[in-house]
């Protein structure tokens, strides 16, 4: 004969699978916010960062670097502690909220990442384009965007590419400070409706997420196909 906690649990394990959905996809909201912000903030602050690693004024050079090399040698999941915790207790003036935290980690996480990506390309580009440019009378800026800068976007695409799933995955981080994104929304139900399966189903949104981007970065590349380097 069942007994009561028996009868509970099962009725707290019920949850249908268009509930599930429903969970999940809420949490896939946050994903996508998280996924998009961090790239609207780190394409441009990493190439303000690659310009700084190669600027010719020494100091400031061998300082940005020092700090990429800190950044991308220490866990994301630490930076985003550091940001959370350390102004609050050290400082006394917390982050305003947990997912603010998250996006500023993400960020200069993501821009240092992209800065090296950026610094090679734009070192990859011969010295002879440079002096074609100035000899047609151009500008060091007119020399960048109409001649340097579509022949760097082709030769970065493919590591971008890279870094931009991996994003698509490093999202699952934001969890440690309990910001309710996809993989926190599964780990929910599991400790909440003892549900193991929505761990995996989570799985399939990830997949999907990171399918369509590598269908959007092929096409890219076929469009950048003329650009012959």
């Amino acid at each position: 004969m069942p007994t009561v906690l028996s009868v509970t649990a099962v009725r707290i394990s019920k949850m249908s699978f268009a509930e599930v959905t429903l969970s999940l996809l809420s949490g896939l909201k946050t994903t996508c916010l998280i996924f998009a912000l961090t790239l609207v903030i780190a394409l441009p602050l990493g190439l303000i960062i690659a310009w700084g690693s190669m600027s010719r004024f020494k100091p400031l050079s061998y300082l940005v670097k020092v700090f990429v090399w800190i950044i991308r040698g220490v866990p994301l999941m630490l930076q985003i502690f550091v940001v959370f915790y350390v102004p609050g207790f050290v400082f006394g003036a917390p982050v305003s909220s947990r997912f603010t935290a998250v996006i500023i980690a993400f960020a200069i996480n993501y821009a240092c990442y992209f800065s090296e990506i950026y610094r090679g390309g734009i070192e990859s580009i011969p010295a002879g384009q440079y002096e074609a440019g100035q000899v047609l009378g151009m500008t060091k800026a007119q020399i960048f965007f109409r001649v340097v800068l579509m022949q760097v976007v082709k030769r970065i695409l493919a590591p971008m590419s890279n870094e931009v799933i991996t994003l698509v995955k490093d999202t699952a981080l934001a969890r440690v400070i309990l910001v309710a994104e996809v993989l926190k929304c599964a780990e929910d139900l599991m400790s909440m409706r003892g549900l193991i399966w929505p761990l995996f189903y989570a799985g399939v949104f990830y997949l999907i997420f990171v399918g369509l981007l590598t269908l959007l970065f092929g096409y890219l590349e076929k469009k950048l196909a003329y650009y012959k380097i």
